[in-house]
């Protein structure tokens, strides 16, 4: 009996070093990247907040050169207006808070909202009209009213900003001390209800009766330089940078779960490394990435191979803010591993018997 045992045992273990030899065979290359390229792309991470954040010193420094020209004349503004062919025309005035100025010859000017070009151009019609040919008249803001501009969030120093003349976004951020290695990537802009006059009741209908909210993507604005995401403030605006949030790899790695972003990008790849790399019985060549679509619950499906991208033969895609990663199961794999499993069994099984 022990002859027969013997052999049960010996054929077990032929099958056994065969299934083991191929299912090893099929195992694919590990997931995890060398930790100097890891590092490396880390260091470029970071490398992109400091590049945001000269570019928001930059675009402070840079932006105040046409500001004049974009400002608008508000209440508590002090205007200084020449008339070069009459100078007892010459004033310097400070505009009311229902956004009025008065000028001899010409009464009550409603001047809220209009740039000083403009306002310059309509004195000028309006004294050609009657009493000059040609005046030339200039219009120049002694003083600036005051306004409190709010920044919060992802920033080295949050908080209420006490400033005058026209502001915008980059100078509110230099303001703020530039972004903090956590910054997501966008930008929410919060502008409470206008007012048709000062002291009165807001305008009628409902965008009056609700603030409004402007997204900037800061990456756009500060790397790639779309100058014209870089907003204009008015009084009481206040600048959210939430920090970024977090990417999910699940399914068959070694360590699922979610991940902070920290205000760097990561690619698939990467993501994968944090995970500690695929499982034994892992399918990596149909991998997906679910992304958020904007449109209710709706979420992009993206098929990712992952030993193609380690081969370099695909991109290596970077992930967004909330993306999930999941690698499914290999089916062939999963039967191989298992098999493998039931044979231990019963090698195990078999030795115990042995020992009776």
């Amino acid at each position: 009996m022990k002859t027969g045992i013997r052999r049960a045992l010996t054929t077990f273990f032929h099958i056994f070093l065969f299934v083991l030899i191929l299912s090893c065979s099929s195992t694919p290359p590990s997931q995890k990247e060398p930790p100097a390229h890891l590092q490396i792309k880390e260091i470029e991470s970071s490398k992109q907040v400091r590049a945001m954040n000269e570019r928001i010193l930059l675009g402070a420094l840079t932006s105040k050169r046409d500001l004049y020209r974009d400002y608008k004349i508000g209440p508590e503004d002090l205007l200084e207006i020449s008339v070069f062919e009459e100078e007892k025309l010459n004033r310097t005035v400070r505009v009311s808070s229902q956004g009025n100025i008065s000028l001899p010859l010409l009464g009550i000017l409603r001047v809220k909202g209009l740039t000083p070009y403009e306002l310059e151009k309509e004195i000028r019609d309006l004294l050609a009209e009657k009493y000059l040919q040609n005046p030339h008249v200039t219009v120049f803001i002694k003083e600036y009213r005051s306004q409190r501009i709010s920044v919060i969030g992802a920033v080295e120093k949050p908080g209420v900003f006490e400033v005058t003349g026209q502001k915008t976004v980059l100078e509110a951020l230099g303001m703020a001390g530039g972004l903090k290695e956590d910054a997501g990537q966008l930008l929410f802009l919060i502008r409470p209800p206008s007012y048709r006059e000062e002291g009165l009741k807001r305008e009628e209908g409902p965008s009056s009766e609700s603030v409004q909210t402007f997204v900037i993507n800061l990456e756009d604005l500060l790397i790639k330089g779309d100058i014209h995401l870089n907003l204009p403030l008015s009084h009481g605006d206040v600048l959210n940078i939430p920090t970024s949030g977090k990417i999910f790899v699940g399914g068959e790695v070694v360590r699922p779960g979610g991940f902070p972003l920290k205000g760097k990008r990561f690619t698939v790849n990467q993501a994968i490394a944090m995970a500690e790399g695929l499982t034994p019985k892992a399918n990596g060549s149909e991998a997906k990435i679910f992304r958020y679509s904007g449109k209710e619950n709706e979420r992009e499906v993206i098929p990712v191979d992952l030993h193609a991208i380690q081969k370099g033969k695909s991109e290596d895609l970077y992930l967004l803010e909330n993306d999930i990663v999941i690698v499914p199961k290999s089916g062939i794999k999963t039967f191989l591993y298992d098999l493998r499993d039931t044979i231990k069994g019963l090698v195990g099984f078999g030795i115990s018997l042995g020992t009776l």
